[in-house]
């Protein structure tokens, strides 16, 4: 089954379990009651223009009767006088509710898209594992924008169209009951389809959000990996599978549209009917001398305004639908809770400890691979200070083992300690402070080299971020790009090459001054010469601290304190090179595929050296 179909056949499980199509207000009352002046005032400013409306109707009662039918000039003046007046009122409250609703509309859907990219910031990584990006993009954007658009627009239009049908039903009960009649019993014809196709349209839109969704997301994948479509010359194949999922959201967008068409030819088809009649009835009754030309008149205005309330409830009826389905997609990421959490009451560390890290018997397995454990019974101790070689083929656990260190998930078994506290038992911010990673593949953001060495401390003044730049080898080519620390880097800093990235990352580190270090073979993508100079740095910034290193390369380890051999998540064997060599038969085995006959040569001799992965 197709990601495409689960997705839709889950959103037509979900709608129809919804409730009523207003019920997302409800659900918005906590971002609605931040604004109650927004929303008296719009309130009161809409039943003041309704409340004008109604009363044109009666302006044109006395026109027709007092003025035009009784033949009175003077009479006609002062009536039209005073419609006038009316229309500027209304035109005036039309304003002040117009400008009212539209900002309370963007105040709600600024506090919804702030409220749920916070949340997305603290959820587990695993939360992004299992929900696509895209999708969560989708929600973010396109799910509030519409939001906006239909709590300042599309309700402010139905909230208006609907005050105006219950008081010009009043109007057509005090002008005359006969009639009055009349149209009270086309009322349920009318009703009747509104609600049975309505539940229709609520289900389509919430599928036509989701094929939307799914559209962006496949887009976006492309665009990143744009030079590995190219370079396998897939653009054709890429082309035609977007243009599926293009035709598909479109054909339920056509669905949807198709739907929404019917429910409103049919609510006017119905509504016009009935008023038909209604002229017929009234009309022979006027020839007849049981009413007035004015009566009937005023009637008819205020039969049409029912009917067009009608005719609006009905057309903005989908996109509230629409409003709804959006709503439960938010709140929805919003009710997500976080696996991992800073404890309510969190304990401090012991920093006179000298056992800066203890694993006792770890086990972890990723959530989206359950029954493979990635680590078992992993136990490590790293004093302060120490510097610790991690090696071992991939997938032995190497880079897992950081993800726990900087609690990006948490272990089903065993506990993890810094300085002598279980890291669940400190603040999520207390154990990230501790740390600095600097990963394999190198991560920069779409800003300028300022922004991206700074951001792990904020606060650090430009010379603090300069000297960062040359202890990591990267001041020369920043001062050479267009416009030196100032230059925007692009997308994950797409204008620069490997080695460059890899140098601003570690110069992040360097400014950010942590007391344990994850160094991720932090020098793999670094030219000789480069990588000679960075590893000189690297070594003066790891004295007197505690750092980590997963090495593929052996060449890269000769200084460590202790090197730990791990394969299948476990540590098998530790010790230094020389001793590793003789006592652990994969280190030897590692060491062959590397050095070959040469592993008694001088470890500096083989820098360079292809990596194990």
């Amino acid at each position: 089954m197709t990601a495409s179909t689960q997705t839709t056949e889950t959103a037509t499980e979900t709608s129809a379990k919804s409730k009523a199509s207003l019920s997302f207000l409800f659900q918005l009352w906590p971002y609605l009651k931040r604004y109650k002046s927004l929303m008296v005032g719009a309130a009161i400013a809409l039943v003041f223009t309704s409340g004008l409306t109604l009363a044109l109707g009666q302006g044109v009662r006395l026109v027709i009767d007092q003025g035009i039918l009784a033949q009175s000039v003077g009479a006609l003046n002062q009536t039209l006088m005073l419609s006038m007046v009316l229309v500027v009122f209304m035109a005036a409250g039309t304003f002040v509710r117009f400008f009212l609703v539209t900002w309370l509309g963007e105040r709600i859907a600024a506090d919804l898209r702030n409220d749920v990219f916070t949340h997305l910031v603290h959820m587990h990584p695993s939360y992004f594992e299992e929900n696509r990006s895209g999708e969560i993009m989708s929600r973010l954007t396109t799910d509030t924008t519409l939001l906006q658009s239909i709590i300042g627009s599309s309700l402010s239009f139905a909230l208006r169209s609907s005050l105006t049908v219950f008081g010009g039903t009043i109007m057509l009960l005090i002008t005359n009951l006969k009639l009055s009649a009349l149209v009270i019993l086309g009322v349920p014809a009318i009703l009747a389809p509104m609600l049975w196709m309505g539940r229709r349209v609520r289900a389509l839109s919430r599928r036509s959000q989701d094929t939307v969704a799914d559209v962006g997301s496949y887009a976006g994948e492309i665009i990143r990996q744009i030079k590995t479509v190219q370079s396998y010359h897939r653009e054709a194949f890429e082309r035609e599978a977007f243009k599926r999922e293009v035709d598909n959201a479109l054909e339920v967008a056509r669905q949807r549209i198709w739907q929404r068409s019917i429910l409103m030819s049919v609510v006017i088809l119905l509504a016009f009917s009935a008023i038909a009649v209604m002229i017929w009835v009234g009309g022979y009754d006027v020839m007849t001398g049981q009413m007035t030309g004015g009566e009937l008149a005023a009637f008819v205005f205020y039969a049409v305004m029912v009917a067009f309330g009608i005719a609006g409830v009905s057309e903005v009826y989908g996109e509230i639908q629409r409003a709804a389905g959006a709503t439960e997609r938010l709140l929805e990421i919003l009710a997500e809770p976080s696996l991992i959490i800073s404890p309510a009451t969190a304990k401090t560390a012991d920093t006179q400890t000298t056992e800066h890290l203890q694993l006792d018997e770890v086990v972890f397995c990723y959530p989206s691979r359950p029954d493979e454990p990635a680590l078992r019974g992993l136990t490590a101790t790293i004093k302060r200070g120490e510097t610790v070689a991690l090696v071992g083929p991939s997938g032995a656990g190497k880079s897992t083992l950081f993800e726990l260190l900087l609690r990006f998930y948490d272990p089903q078994q065993g506990s993890i300690r810094l300085l002598g506290t279980d890291i669940k038992e400190l603040t999520l911010a207390d154990v990230r402070r501790q740390m600095a990673l600097v990963p394999q593949q190198p991560v920069l953001f779409s800003q300028n080299v300022w922004h991206n060495i700074r951001y792990g401390r904020p606060d650090a003044s430009d010379e603090e971020v300069i000297a960062a730049a040359k202890a990591a080898n990267a001041y020369e080519f920043i001062q050479a790009l267009p416009q030196g620390f100032d230059s925007d880097l692009g997308e994950s800093g797409v204008r620069l090459s490997g080695g460059q990235k890899q140098r601003l990352v570690i110069a992040r580190a360097i400014l950010n001054n942590p007391a344990i270090l994850l160094l991720d073979e932090a020098t793999s993508a670094l030219d000789a010469e480069s990588e000679h100079q960075v590893q000189k740095a690297l070594e003066q910034l790891m004295q007197n601290r505690t750092t980590l290193i997963i090495a593929h390369r052996l060449a890269t380890v000769q200084s460590a304190d202790r090197i730990l051999v791990m394969e299948q998540g476990r540590v098998i064997a530790e010790g230094r090179h020389e001793v590793l060599i003789e006592q652990s038969p994969l280190y030897r085995r590692l060491a062959q595929l590397q050095f070959g006959d040469s592993m008694a040569a001088p470890m500096s001799n083989a820098v360079g050296d292809e990596s194990l992965t």
